[in-house]
């Protein structure tokens, strides 16, 4: 089988059991010392868990490293292709050499071979999916439909990973860090209005919200969009930076949309309220009967 007709079916496809006249065979073993060792710069994982890497290293303490890292030669140097996580979790253990299979690749051969291995892993966060499967997409010049087949995803999988890129950065930071859930990031992205995301992003975090009490507050936020919010009103806001930070801090405490209305030295708030339960909530928060 060529290398290039092994695309697409996971990673065993890309090393070949067949002898290669370049580098002898492709399955043999060899202990390199691991300061001769390099990350992948595309590499699509970029967030590696410590505890996990901490236990990962005590194994290999005691068993050592039972699968190859898999790597490309360059020039004194060897370029990791897949295995960065056993890498690390080496390097942490004290190991002064790993054991490593020496392969030649194309540029498309290492993205996939990378992120195979990365996509196949249970722990990869969803932006760092959602960020290999738009690399694919770049690199090679794919359609989602070809991604989704190189990786043995439906197409489906691979549109709803890729919508999670258009949230805003310090939300898809939250994603990648487990404060949201991809549930609650898909709920993010059907608010209409930006501003409500952000508000309902708020409820989130601060209230705790399940996705589906999330689902429910992004339907009551939408329906306020279409039929009820009133028209925007023309210079109504000055644009002042530090009223506008108070507003955005106003926002933040309160969960739902809030607007400063003056200048320094007199205006009013408005605060809005969707439902009685939204009020209520509000009510709570104002009075500080929720800390009771």
């Amino acid at each position: 089988m060529s290398k290039k007709a092994a695309l697409g079916k996971g990673l065993g496809s890309l090393i070949p059991q067949t002898e290669d006249p370049e580098i002898g065979a492709s399955t043999v073993v060899t202990n390199i010392a691991i300061n001769l060792i390099h990350p992948n710069p595309n590499q699509p994982r970029k967030t590696f868990k410590e505890e996990a890497l901490t236990e990962l290293a005590d194994s290999i303490k005691q068993q050592g490293i039972i699968q190859p890292i898999i790597v490309e030669k360059d020039g004194g140097r060897y370029n990791i292709i897949a295995g960065e996580r056993r890498f690390r979790a080496a390097r942490m253990a004290g190991l002064f050499e790993i054991p490593v299979i020496i392969r030649k690749y194309t540029d498309e051969e290492k993205l996939e071979a990378a992120l195979i291995e990365n996509i196949q892993r249970e722990d990869l966060n969803a932006i760092e999916e959602a960020q290999g499967y738009h690399m694919l997409m770049r690199t090679l010049n794919l359609n989602q439909d070809e991604v989704a087949q190189k990786v043995g995803k439906k197409r489906s999988t691979v549109a709803n990973s890729l919508r999670l890129l258009n949230l805003p950065e310090d939300i898809q930071a939250s994603l990648a860090e487990g404060r949201i859930t991809a549930g609650h990031a898909r709920t993010l992205l059907s608010v209409v209005n930006p501003s409500d995301m952000r508000i309902l992003y708020s409820r989130i975090l601060n209230d705790s919200l399940s996705v589906r009490e999330s689902e429910r507050q992004a339907a009551t936020l939408n329906n306020g969009v279409r039929n009820t919010a009133p028209p925007p009103e023309p210079a109504a806001k000055v644009a002042n930076p530090e009223i506008s930070r108070m507003e955005q801090q106003f926002i933040d405490a309160l969960g739902t949309k809030v607007s400063v209305k003056g200048g320094l030295k007199k205006g009013k708030i408005e605060i809005s309220y969707f439902s009685l339960d939204d009020l209520e909530r509000i009510y709570d928060i104002i009075t500080g009967s929720d800390k009771h």
